[in-house]
């Protein structure tokens, strides 16, 4: 894609990299059109079943690159802000719609708009030196990047609260106690562990992988009888594909089943 944000195909898993080590990965205006792009075409490509997200260097994203807003802001301060709705809400919402599960591999720090996209993303492991720190209050701002509806669903709201006005640093061990993560692992199995665990939703149902994150994110907003009827439909388009006419039939003979993710 470009130098701060590479793209990587192994087999049906994309990796999607934040390569800007030296700054710990801060996302620059190029950076965050990079990525936008980069999810896009993991979203749309057919080879691509599963995504990684992770970054490189000693954090996996410290969020906004604020040298460079700082300049900007001597300019248009509100035109500077118009970064939430031209760029993190895009992204963000290329990661939940995204019809295929995105794995955020924590390896380091994820700050603000950086710990935003972690939680953003299906399932999220880290490394045993990861650490999260939701910075907006330290710079006097609120949450962007989803992390006011993801980080309450995580987490509860009280935890979401805490951490959002604290803005106080947490380990990758903390993080997994407050449900925030869903695995710890040590610093130099991270790439492997990630890798391990696409690879085997990509070889898995992709079609129902779909439409549960369509299920997830409707109930999340929605009562009982409007998601009771949501998950019927879904049902419904999920019990007309290959996939589960396949599986249901090895099931009966006792094999194990080939998803084509149709």
């Amino acid at each position: 894609m470009t130098d701060s944000v590479r793209w990587d195909l192994a087999g049906a898993v994309a990796t999607i990299t934040l390569n800007r080590p030296d700054a710990r990965n801060a996302l620059t205006a190029e950076m965050k059109t990079a990525l936008r792009a980069a999810l896009e075409r993991a979203g749309s490509s057919p080879e691509v079943r599963a995504v990684v997200l992770t970054g490189t260097g000693p954090g996996f994203c410290t969020g906004q690159d604020l040298r460079e807003h700082a300049g900007l802001l001597d300019g248009s301060p509100g035109q500077v802000m118009d970064t939430v709705r031209e760029h993190y809400n895009p992204i963000v919402l290329a990661i939940r719609s995204m019809p295929k599960p995105v794995i955020a591999a924590v390896n380091g720090v994820a700050a603000g708009a950086g710990a935003g996209l972690a939680f953003a993303c299906d399932l999220r492991v880290a490394a045993q030196g990861a650490s999260f720190l939701m910075a907006f209050a330290r710079v006097g701002l609120a949450a962007d990047t989803g992390a006011s509806w993801t980080m309450q669903r995580l987490a509860g709201t009280g935890r979401a609260a805490e951490l959002l006005m604290l803005a106080e640093p947490i380990t990758a061990a903390r993080a997994l106690e407050f449900g925030l993560v869903n695995s710890v692992v040590e610093d130099a199995e991270l790439p492997a562990v990630a890798g391990a665990l696409a690879g085997r939703l990509a070889a898995g149902p992709t079609a129902a992988y779909a439409g549960i994150k369509a299920q997830l994110d409707y109930a999340a907003a929605h009562g009982l009888a409007e998601t009771l009827e949501q998950e019927a439909e879904i049902q419904a388009r999920l019990g007309r594909t290959e996939d589960h006419r396949a599986a249901t039939f090895a099931f009966a003979q006792k094999q194990t089943p080939t998803f084509q993710g149709r």
